[in-house]
């Protein structure tokens, strides 16, 4: 019996993920590192009926290495949900991004449609000029 990783090439990979912290309840990016593993193109030498078999039925998958992250705001480490520590790349593809998303939630919920800078005015107590100490 062959050994997994005889079937595969590996490639470090960093992408973003939006996670919040079970503490202070902030929603930040951070950088996930992971692990691409691409089947090769033949079985490797060496291998039995079995192996063969087995690498018919192999595709290609990201593996998560990271468990934790730092909080940006509190700077505790919390732990990242386990359901996503592998994820065939086939499955990744047909994946809408998140800007699509946004605008599907806007659209079903009856929102009118705002672009991601448009943020709400500021109260008049923000904005006009100080008085200065009495």
């Amino acid at each position: 019996m062959t050994d997994e990783r005889a079937f595969f090439t590996e490639r470090p990979e960093t992408r973003q993920a939006t996670y919040q912290c079970p503490r202070c309840r902030r929603t930040g990016d951070y950088a996930i590192r992971w692990v691409r593993r691409v089947k090769k193109d033949r079985p490797p030498a060496g291998a039995d009926e079995r192996d063969r078999a087995k690498f018919a039925k192999l595709r290609d998958y990201l593996l998560r290495l990271d468990d934790e992250v730092t909080c940006k705001v509190c700077s505790k480490r919390f732990e990242i949900p386990s359901q996503h520590s592998l994820m065939f790349v086939d499955q990744l593809q047909g994946l809408p991004n998140e800007e699509d998303l946004e605008r599907e939630i806007a659209a079903a919920s009856g929102e009118p449609e705002r672009s991601p800078d448009a943020r709400p005015a500021l109260p008049a107590r923000f904005t006009r000029k100080p008085s200065g100490w009495k």
